[in-house]
């Protein structure tokens, strides 16, 4: 990791830029794939199957067996732990819920607001290097508590062809039963525009590669939804002397060992700290199973060393990290004044990857930056809110001539009507 110290505000966007796909021509390539689904359906998403994946599949849809077998397959060990994640999780989203309250906002007006599902909607499940079977659960518990009435999952198949049996049995225990073995783009474009197997949802929910980021940009100027646009996970640390190396050192590698598109950052205080950080990377790197794709992220990352307090602070909003955490003395008193993060860990006892798994939080997190402006995946990401309003004879007798008023200015005289006319109707009745 590169170290910097003290750098001047007007280098902070060169240190803090993201690493780049290095891929120009990434979105034409995107479109064309896009097209061939539209227009190919089934056989397109067989074809690039195998282009991509190297797998030939005939069944693109899994059977309702093979998803209940699933489970067999499983430890009981890991069962235990999803039943606790799934615990947790529920119970963050279901405080989410909210009521539709009536407001009168003037006498004789009456406003309100309903929710409801989204009703159809799709959860991608990147494959890959790792079974990311944790994405299934914080995907489909929040669609599931918001009602949703149909749920598709695509997920890639492995070089036999099938889809990880963890994968299988969380979508399982959800209720999931419409999965298909489909990635990338492909998948991407087949829920967004349906096939002769696939249904076309409203809304699509999960992170991807380059592609699948591109795509779901791409297919949301159409006719879809997307949740939110995310690209390669990324991790920021605050950290003082109060610290524990060995600590700050699991958290950075723990983001890294994602790969390399992904990014991490630390700022401190303490050069000492920043020695004793690089020693424990070395270390705990050496027996790390995904070694390589670890160090080729570590490449992209950065050590900040700043004097200033109030830089640092004002460097990480500037940052907006999908995930902060905060290791050092007055961490609650550092949290309350970030503005831009995804999630914030809080402590030297709150590791990222217990937001990634079961603590309760949602980690489907705005990445890039986006945070600025995006906040992460909850429960209101799949409903929908719908607002009415009642209004009675003398509530339209005290809004009427603001609305007219205001109709006039626009001179969209037709509005001014629709009032007039039920003005006079009401003052008629009354003579």
């Amino acid at each position: 990791m590169k170290v910097y110290t003290n750098p001047s505000k007007d280098r902070w966007p060169e240190i803090l830029a993201r690493p780049g796909t290095g891929n120009a021509g990434l979105r034409t390539r995107v479109m064309a794939l896009l097209e061939q689904v539209r227009s190919g359906g089934d056989q397109a998403l067989r074809d690039l199957t195998l282009e991509f994946d190297r797998v030939k599949i005939e069944g693109l849809q899994l059977s309702k067996e093979k998803i209940d077998g699933a489970g067999k397959a499983v430890s009981e060990e890991l069962k235990k732990a999803i039943a606790m994640a799934r615990q947790n999780i529920e119970r963050f989203h279901s405080a989410q819920k909210t009521d539709d309250s009536i407001i009168h906002t003037s006498p004789g007006v009456k406003c309100w607001i309903r929710i409801v599902p989204v009703e159809k909607v799709g959860l991608y499940i990147p494959g890959g290097t790792a079974p990311l079977l944790s994405t299934v659960l914080m995907l489909g518990i929040p669609a599931r508590l918001a009602g949703c009435s149909e749920i598709v999952l695509c997920t890639p198949p492995g070089a036999d062809g099938e889809i990880h049996p963890s994968i299988l049995y969380c979508a399982g225990i959800l209720g999931i039963e419409k999965i298909y073995r489909v990635g990338g783009a492909q998948a991407i474009a087949a829920m967004a525009y349906g096939t002769e197997t696939i249904p076309r949802v409203d809304k699509i929910f999960g992170r991807g590669n380059p592609y699948v980021t591109a795509a779901k940009q791409l297919v949301s100027l159409e006719n879809v939804a997307i949740d939110m646009p995310a690209g390669p996970s990324e991790v920021a640390v605050i950290a003082d002397d109060t610290a524990d190396p060995a600590f700050v050192a699991a958290d950075l590698i723990s983001q890294a060992e994602h790969g390399a598109g992904s990014q991490v950052l630390l700022v401190s205080q303490d050069h000492g700290l920043i020695d004793r950080v690089q020693q424990e990377l070395v270390k705990q790197l050496a027996d790390l199973p995904r070694r390589k794709l670890a160090e080729e992220a570590l490449e992209n990352s950065r050590i900040i060393v700043m004097e200033n307090r109030e830089d640092i602070i004002e460097l990480v909003n500037s940052y907006a990290p999908e995930h902060l955490i905060i290791m050092c003395r007055d961490y609650g008193e550092a949290g309350t004044r970030i503005r831009h993060a995804g999630s914030v860990f809080m402590g030297p006892f709150s590791p990222e990857s217990a937001g990634d798994y079961a603590s309760g939080t949602n980690h489907t997190l705005p990445t890039g930056g986006y945070a600025r402006a995006y906040s992460g995946l909850g429960l209101p990401d799949f409903q929908k809110r719908i607002s009415f309003q009642e209004i009675t004879e003398e509530g339209l007798k005290n809004l009427g001539p603001a609305i007219m008023c205001m109709a006039a200015e626009e001179e969209l005289i037709g509005h001014s009507r629709a009032v007039e006319l039920r003005l006079r109707k009401i003052s008629d009745n009354i003579v």
